[in-house]
């Protein structure tokens, strides 16, 4: 009898091929895989065995799907691309409605796109998902997640894209060092605290890399507080610590175990402590107090301590830096600051420097220029209808004139965008041995000084006197004093620092608002704000 048989050399199965992927931990390419059911429109009839097998092999390789797009969705988060985040754990949750761990992953997707009316829709579904199919309620874990959601605020303020606002583009040509922030969060949440320094020029996205992991630590069951640190208030003794005190430390679950003389004197330093701790004769000395306060809110929940422009602290809490991580280590707590090279009173970051690795758990990372890969891929995504060609001429132009400094490189691939053309070629910037900190906007290129103020004037009309008023009036502002400055009703001015913190001209804290960039400031001061408005908005408010 003559027999048939197959070279397995010669066949491959998409199944086999998945399950090496997922044993590889390749999420994207088993995710691609995910095609449907198994077997999908196969049927026999009258064969009850076989669909018993089908239907009991369906729900393993669907599970399995599942569990791989959810793990994409995640991994996607990690390295800061939440549209790819969102869109693989969405198609997870069409394989299988009910599934919380995909849910919980969309949820965060969106809300950190700032999409939070969809996160909570999604949230939704699930709960009628898991009523229908299985008839429960959604885990404490995803109840907790919901709540984090409609309380969390990505920045300090703006929970969702402001009306008319585009999506903020995505975090290029910093997968590394976010993974890093990840990883270190990690360990932290796991008892293992430490201390991360970013450093980098003007313009290289320290905020935002910071703000990417803040982000996310704010949808978890964690505390978390920030601030950042301007000139005029490094002659205020402990305004750094007064900051983190403001910026969610005084808001702490469990903040109330330090001891009574810790929290009198952290009273003292931020009124509504004070209010709650009344000072006593034996406060303690503010940094010894202040890391007793975050050990005691550690015992609760992680703690995430972040300080923007570093370089600008207060000479007590600087010099107290060392010390309070190193109390702090071995504690639920993560410390990450931001430093500007070439910037502010430096000695101790050299010292922290000096410890990192050694007694003080943690590490440095250093933020560089995008390289041409990361231009590309911000190229393409403001400017989806270029072809290649088209996206060739415009990254000699950026690697020209923006020498790859991201915040240049974004302002002028928006203003593209929103039609700006480009002037003939101009001189290379920057000139030999000049950086953005020492520049002044007439040595900018013209490109990128007519791309801040095309940005400018898109704005909406009752936006642009806000960002007038910001750079006419300094470094710290409040939304009273804007409304002061422009005679604009309160919720106006909210609605436009709204729009101005989502699209990045200004950074906020719990204490008020700043640009996110002097650079951009000194441009509308040159470009765009008349001596007569400056004179009005000072006078408005009595600068």
């Amino acid at each position: 009898m003559d027999q048939v048989a197959l070279d397995p050399a010669a066949l491959t199965l998409d199944c086999d091929e998945f399950a090496a992927r997922s044993a590889a931990e390749d999420w994207a390419g088993a995710a691609a895989l995910v095609q449907g059911e198994f077997l999908e429109g196969l049927a026999v009839p009258d064969a009850n065995e076989f669909e018993n097998w089908l239907a009991a092999e369906r729900l393993a390789w669907r599970t399995r799907g599942v569990e791989t797009l959810t793990r994409l969705a995640e991994s996607l988060l990690d390295a800061g691309d939440p549209g790819g985040a969102q869109a693989a754990a969405l198609r997870a949750m069409a394989l299988e409605p009910a599934a919380e761990p995909a849910a919980r992953a969309a949820m965060r997707a969106l809300a950190l796109a700032g999409d939070r009316a969809a996160a909570l829709d999604v949230a939704d579904r699930l709960a009628a998902g898991l009523r229908e199919r299985l008839g429960m309620e959604p885990a404490p874990e995803t109840r907790r997640l919901v709540e984090r959601v409609k309380e969390a605020r990505v920045g300090r303020r703006v929970a969702a894209a402001p009306s008319g606002a585009r999506a903020r583009p995505p975090l290029v040509g910093r997968g590394d060092a976010l993974m890093c922030l990840n990883a270190a969060w990690a360990r932290a949440r796991g008892g293992a605290g430490e201390l991360i320094l970013i450093e980098g020029e003007p313009g290289e996205g320290k905020t935002r890399l910071a703000n990417e992991l803040l982000d996310r630590a704010r949808l978890e069951d964690a505390t978390v507080a920030a601030c950042r640190a301007v000139p005029s208030e490094a002659r205020t003794a402990w305004s750094g610590v007064a900051g983190l005190l403001a910026g969610g430390m005084a808001a702490a679950p469990g903040l109330a175990g330090a001891p009574p003389a810790a929290l009198a004197a952290l009273g003292a330093l931020e009124p509504d402590l004070g209010a709650r701790f009344p000072a006593i004769p034996d406060a303690m000395e503010p940094a010894r107090a202040f890391a007793a306060a975050v050990r005691a809110a550690a015992e609760e929940q992680p703690v995430l301590l972040a300080l923007d422009d570093a370089q600008d602290l207060d000479a007590a809490t600087a010099d107290a830096l060392p010390q309070v991580a190193r109390d702090l280590g071995g504690r639920r707590v993560l410390v990450v600051l931001c430093v500007e090279i070439g910037g502010g009173r430096l000695d101790w970051v050299e010292t922290l420097r000096a410890h990192l690795g050694r007694e003080l758990r943690g590490a440095v990372i250093r933020l560089e220029r995008l390289d041409g890969v990361a231009l590309d891929a911000l190229a393409r995504w403001w400017l989806p209808r270029y072809d290649d060609d088209e996206i060739a001429r415009i990254l000699r132009r950026l690697e020209r004139d923006t020498a790859g400094v991201p915040l240049l490189v974004t302002a002028v691939l928006e203003a593209v965008a929103d039609g700006f053309r480009l002037s003939p070629d101009a001189p290379a910037w920057p000139s030999e041995r000049r950086t953005l900190v020492d520049t002044l906007p007439g040595d900018l290129p013209p490109a990128v000084v007519g791309a801040v103020c095309l940005r400018f004037r898109q704005l909406p009309e009752d936006t642009q006197p806000i960002l007038a008023a910001a750079a006419a009036l300094g470094e710290r502002l409040t939304a009273d004093t804007l409304a002061r400055a422009t005679r604009l009703a309160r919720r106006d001015v909210d609605r436009a620092l709204d729009r101005l913190e989502w699209d990045r001209w200004l950074v906020a804290d719990a204490r008020g608002y700043g640009f996110a960039a002097p650079i951009v400031r000194a441009i509308l001061i040159q470009e765009m704000v008349t001596p007569g408005q400056v004179r009005r908005y000072r006078a408005a408010t009595g600068a």
